[in-house]
């Protein structure tokens, strides 16, 4: 293998596949990355043998073609410390990769590439969905938040991503909030498809995606799920397990709806958050009139006090809430005021934005006893 190249056309795929990469690995080959070189064109895939990431890039120079493994954070730092302007020549010399770049030269140790494990080269795909990065990288964000981490419920250490002849959803839940985000999308799907993608995969994911409208293809398979994006392809396997009936906790019955500035109660959330409990992170929420009273104490019987005025339609109530949660819902909407449905005291309330055009998200946070 021979190949030479500037180093920026060498450093955009490294960094790419690199995130996957992980620096401690019980099979020493998942430290390297697969570089092939082959019909003027240079690949490089990463994995942990849950996520993987594959970078194309066309050659401008001669190559001769070949396959190895490499370090991949040693290639990627040798490559970052670089001058921005430099040329890179790399050569396989037996079991060695020389990398030579003005009067700079390395040598990294190498193994064979049929030592690099594959994720299935053929993806049984089921169904294939066209959308933007913008919209499925805005998707994420607003909802990756509220995965589960750890949890025995291993269903819900993930995302949720359900496909319908006109929609796309994405789901997130760890049981004590939920956050879920649609798009409208044309598909070949005659029946609802749900995978469950792995949290790794949904973090990897959004650092792939970029806030532009180029279109990203999806291709749901039975084991795994694969995104193309420009010349990078992304695949994860999927978790195999059912995802609860998240319809079922969506509050319908809620008589009471409070509209508040989004900006003005995210602040006051976060002043009284300085003195709520911090083990529990509860805050009472009392609400008559046009009145919002938000109060926190802790053991200390330190109090804050803080107090809003707002729209509300319904009986008076007084609920509590784990400031976190509520924090969370807010930093992920867009919207100058935010809408929230609630129920009684032991119902969850159901947040969006106030705004229709912007309220394609739905969250939903469970009360607390305080």
């Amino acid at each position: 293998m021979k190949v030479s190249m500037s180093r920026d056309q060498l450093l955009k795929p490294l960094q790419q596949v690199s995130g996957v990469v992980e620096k401690r690995q019980t099979l020493q080959v998942l430290s390297n990355v697969l570089i092939v070189v082959a019909d003027g064109e240079i690949a490089m895939t990463g994995t942990d043998l849950e996520v993987e990431l594959l970078s194309r890039q066309d050659l401008e120079n001669e190559s001769r073609d070949g396959k190895i493994t490499v370090p991949c954070r040693k290639l990627l730092d040798i490559c970052r410390a670089l001058p921005a302007t430099a040329q890179v020549d790399l050569s396989v010399d037996g079991n060695r990769l020389l990398l030579k770049s003005g009067k700079s030269r390395f040598t990294l140790t190498t193994l064979p590439a049929n030592d690099f494990p594959n994720l299935e080269e053929s993806l049984n795909a089921a169904y294939t969905v066209t959308l933007t990065q913008r919209v499925l990288k805005q998707m994420i964000d607003k909802t990756s938040f509220a995965m589960a981490q750890q949890d025995v419920r291993y269903y819900l250490n993930g995302m949720l991503f359900e496909v319908t002849a006109d929609r796309l959803r994405v789901v997130a839940t760890d049981g004590h909030r939920l956050a879920m985000c649609d798009a409208e999308i044309s598909s070949q799907v005659t029946e609802k498809a749900q995978v469950i993608v792995p949290r790794k995969g949904v973090q990897e994911l959004s650092r792939l995606l970029a806030d532009e409208d180029t279109e990203v293809t999806l291709t749901l398979g039975s084991n795994h799920l694969r995104v193309t994006v420009g010349n990078v392809t992304f695949t994860s396997k999927l978790i195999d397990g059912r995802f609860p009936d998240y319809e079922r906790v969506l509050p319908k019955n809620g008589d009471r709806t409070l509209i508040a500035g989004r900006e003005e109660l995210k602040s006051a959330l976060q002043r009284a958050a300085i003195l709520c409990n911090e083990k529990f992170r509860g805050v009472r929420l009392q609400i008559n009139d046009q009145q919002l009273k938000i109060l926190a104490t802790n053991p200390d019987q330190e109090e804050a006090e803080e107090e809003l005025q707002v729209e509300f339609s319904g009986n008076s109530l007084e609920i509590g809430f784990n400031v976190g949660y509520m924090l969370d819902v807010l930093n992920a909407l867009n919207g100058a005021y935010t809408q929230a449905i609630l129920g009684d005291t032991n119902s969850s309330a159901l947040i969006r934005d106030n705004d229709p055009e912007q309220a394609n998200a739905v969250y939903v946070v469970m009360p607390m006893r305080l």
